[in-house]
């Protein structure tokens, strides 16, 4: 498959919360239509690059561009109008437990669209469709499955149509199978949309069996080590670090 044009530009970008230094000289390219994952041991600021690249932390020096706009450097209108581009899942699902399943995923809807509630309850029922959840739009968060929970998470990340989809350790907390439908649903996704994704992981499972290229991040050295199709890091890359995480250590 031919490669995407460059969709996200990280351009020395340093991360910081005040003083506290997360990530330094970040330089990496996401192409468009890839996943692209964040890997790396615990603490290594995984999560932190996620919120910058979703628009939420800005960097503390360099620059991030969606294809030739420098996110911070644009006015807040302009930033605004490009997170409406983004569609962002969280680790925990975040969904809302006292509303329906077709209500939480038309909240995007609701708020950033002059749609009639007619034309979101139908937005919204397609987008659960597309995950695998027709029939389902007046269950209730308590009434379904953490892996399914998790496809309702998805569905309102892509409420808004993004053209980049950000996810925070999608398949924490799910058994072997429902991480394997979540990784069979994002591939499936990426197919037939063309949607950059960008997902924030450390399962082995998930990052082999999804990943198009990735970036290594070093808690130690606090800047990134590789970047490189995870399978071909790990059995080609002439990094112990990197060696040792995509095995975990048995090679």
């Amino acid at each position: 498959m031919a490669r995407g044009d460059p969709h996200i530009i990280l351009d020395h970008v340093t991360l910081a919360y005040g003083d506290f230094l997360i990530q330094q000289n970040l330089d990496f390219t996401v192409h468009e239509g890839d996943i692209f994952i964040v890997m790396g041991g615990s603490g290594c600021g995984k999560s932190t690059v996620m919120r910058s690249l979703s628009g939420i932390l800005e960097p503390k020096a360099g620059r991030i561009l969606y294809r030739d706009t420098d996110f911070w450097k644009a006015t807040p209108e302009q930033r605004s109008l490009m997170q409406r581009r983004f569609g962002v899942m969280y680790q925990s699902g975040a969904l809302w437990s006292s509303m329906t399943l077709a209500e939480n995923v038309a909240l995007p809807l609701e708020q950033y669209t002059d749609l009639d509630p007619g034309q979101i309850g139908e937005i919204a029922a397609y987008k659960l469709a597309l995950v695998g959840l027709t029939g389902f739009d007046d269950f209730y968060p308590s009434e379904i499955s953490g892996g399914m929970q998790k496809r309702v998470g998805v569905a309102r990340a892509m409420a808004l149509d993004p053209e980049i989809l950000f996810f925070d350790e999608p398949s924490a907390g799910l058994d072997p199978v429902s991480a394997r439908l979540l990784d069979d649903l994002l591939l499936e996704l990426r197919d037939s949309l063309g949607t950059t994704m960008v997902v924030v992981t450390h399962e082995l499972a998930s990052i082999f069996t999804i990943a198009d290229d990735s970036v290594f991040l070093d808690p130690e050295s606090k800047t990134m080590l590789t970047t490189g199709n995870p399978r071909e890091l790990r059995d080609h890359s002439d990094l112990a670090k990197v060696r040792t995480f995509l095995t975990r250590g048995e090679a």
